[in-house]
Formats: C-alpha cells, sequence, structure tokens
C-alpha cells in the first residue's frame, strides 16, 4: 500500500529517513514547475527544488498535519524561490545589459512553454508575438505577484491555499492577484481585446 504523505513524514520522523524518497518522488516535479515559472530557467529551479527539499527535511517536525504537505512544501518552495530571485536581482541588472536580445528572448520563452506544458483552449498560446508579450509580461511581475498569480493561474491554487503560501490574509493574496492581472492585462491587451485569451486572466 503507497504511504501517505503523513505516513511518510511519521516515518522519517521516526529514523526512517530513506522514506523521505516518497515525497522527493511524488512532489519534485510540481516543486520544480513553480520554481520554474517563478524564476524563468532550469539552473536556478534545480537549485530551489534542492534548497526546498533540505529546508523540509531540516523542518520536517515543524509540519502540522492539519495542513496539507503540498500547502507546506509550496510555502517553502515559494519562500526559496523568492529568495533565489533577491539574491540574484543585483547580478541579473549587470547580466541584462551584457545580454543579446534574441538570448533573452528565447530564454523567456522556454520559460513560458514550461509554465504551461498543457495549457486549456483558454489558456492556450496561439502565436509567437502572443508568446512573447506573455513573457515580458510575467517579467513586469514582481517576485510576490509572481507567486500568487502562478499559483492561482498555472496551479489552481485557492486564495487561501495562496494566502497561506504568502503568509498574508485573503484580501492581501487578491489584491496582489488583481494587480499582477492588471499590469498582464495592460501588456496583452490588443489580444485580449481580440479575445484570444477569452476568460484566462480573471
Amino acid at each position: 500500500m503507497e504511504l501517505t504523505d503523513r505516513a511518510a513524514v511519521d516515518e522519517v520522523l521516526a529514523g526512517k529517513h530513506e522514506s523521505f524518497r516518497v515525497l522527493v518522488d511524488r512532489h519534485g516535479r510540481k516543486v520544480f514547475g513553480l520554481a520554474y515559472r517563478m524564476t524563468g530557467n532550469e539552473q536556478d529551479a534545480d537549485e530551489v527544488v534542492q534548497e526546498t527539499f533540505l529546508r523540509s527535511f531540516k523542518r520536517l517536525s515543524s509540519f502540522e498535519s492539519r495542513s496539507s504537505f503540498s500547502t507546506w512544501l509550496y510555502r517553502i518552495a515559494s519562500n526559496c524561490a523568492l529568495d533565489l530571485l533577491a539574491k540574484r536581482k543585483q547580478d541579473k541588472l549587470h547580466l541584462v545589459e551584457n545580454e543579446r536580445p534574441e538570448e533573452d528572448g528565447n530564454r523567456e520563452e522556454r520559460a513560458l512553454e514550461y509554465a504551461a506544458p498543457d495549457p486549456d483552449p483558454e489558456r492556450m498560446l496561439l502565436s509567437s508575438e502572443l508568446r512573447d508579450r506573455v513573457a515580458k509580461a510575467m517579467q513586469r511581475l514582481t517576485a510576490v505577484e509572481r507567486t500568487a498569480f502562478v499559483l492561482r493561474h498555472f496551479e489552481g491554487q485557492s486564495i487561501s491555499e495562496i494566502g497561506a503560501v504568502l503568509k498574508v490574509k485573503d484580501e492581501a493574496v487578491k489584491n496582489t492577484i488583481f494587480r499582477a492581472v492588471k499590469k498582464m492585462r495592460g501588456e496583452l491587451e490588443p489580444f485580449t481585446a481580440a479575445g484570444a485569451l477569452k476568460g484566462g486572466l480573471r
């Protein structure tokens, strides 16, 4: 019988550390997806994943069964990503100055394509121009806005779940998502007006 998250956590806390592999295998891909969408590249996403599971292993005793393990893990992953983004901020300013535009565009396109590997019809990217605009719009979001937007529109998490990840009240989450969507719509106005993203940004 497959171990539940709670059972795996209990086994690890009891000294059976190999059971942590169950949690890594079960949640690793989703944590990587979240990290990739937030950071925009595989190398940083890998670093976030490693740091996420390292922190979660060290803090496993603080996990409370009243919340889901995935929500608890997403909170750690989001914080790791935010920490990395803050750390990279200064370096990124220097890199952008020396980076060729076409390289930057390709990187953003790869990040965007990973962000929606199985898009539903409402979120399908209909042209290379739209892909480029969405990628640029995502870059305009603050780290917190991007986190809230990704969790809401790519991961389908509820307002309360996002609030638990960001450690803010529901109203603050709604305001953050509203700001993110407003920025996205400003960049994508020609397409949303034409109905290309009908229902995709709410």
